[in-house]
């Protein structure tokens, strides 16, 4: 993602939606909005051939979802950033998202300043969520047991020293940029790390990183 400014597309089925996020984005400094989709199948189909920094997903598409178009993106464009917009807010959807790779959850009734918030935070690293679906992940973690890492033969033992201060920054809450700014890398060499480590631990999100580091990380101590 270049400094200046960070190319966007929308998937979305409303077209008067897509217009008008389209509007926004291209009104915003720093956003250029390059590729509007009706569909998932038609996303699938060109956002490879245009890639964009970003990525503005619709849950509720009409054939394929939004969910399963952002599992089948990020393993075909794991650079993109994308954010689900919706109408809903409830837990199902949220962690389905985020386990699929979305890096955040906004929803459609957001303010333009909320929207802008969202590609600014998205695109320095961070996961954008309406105050609401914050409260919800916030409320699910801490009633639910720590979960036990999965018997799949890979863990974080197998990171690099340097992986390992990734995610554990990442696992701090820490956004790409000062992850970067702290271990004296350009944010694009944090990326590149952070897909090894999705690849070394089998995971698809950030989220289920750093979940899989602290469950691993508590079990040990």
């Amino acid at each position: 993602m270049t400094s200046s400014t960070a190319t966007v597309a929308i998937v979305e089925d409303d077209p008067g939606i897509r217009a008008g996020w389209s509007a926004l984005i291209n009104q915003m400094t720093g956003y250029r909005c390059i590729g509007e989709y009706g569909s998932a199948e038609e996303a699938l189909r060109e956002l490879p051939l245009h890639p964009a920094d970003l990525v503005l997903m619709d849950i509720g598409l009409p054939q394929l979802s939004g969910i399963e178009c952002t599992r089948r993106l990020t393993q075909i464009l794991p650079g993109a950033e994308i954010i689900m917009l919706t109408m809903f807010g409830d837990q199902d959807h949220l962690f389905e998202s985020l386990r699929a790779g979305a890096c955040g959850y906004l929803l459609k009734r957001s303010t333009p300043q909320a929207l802008r918030d969202a590609l600014d935070q998205a695109r320095s690293g961070g996961a954008p969520m309406s105050p609401q679906i914050a409260r919800q992940v916030v409320t699910h973690f801490r009633s639910r047991p720590t979960p036990a890492a999965p018997d799949t033969g890979v863990g974080c033992e197998n990171l690099s020293k340097r992986e390992s201060e990734v995610i554990q920054l990442l696992a701090e809450g820490h956004p790409y940029k000062n992850i970067a700014d702290a271990l004296g890398l350009t944010i694009d060499t944090v990326r590149t790390y952070i897909r090894r480590i999705y690849q070394k631990l089998q995971v698809n999100s950030r989220t289920e990183a750093v979940v899989r580091y602290l469950s691993e990380t508590r079990a040990s101590n």
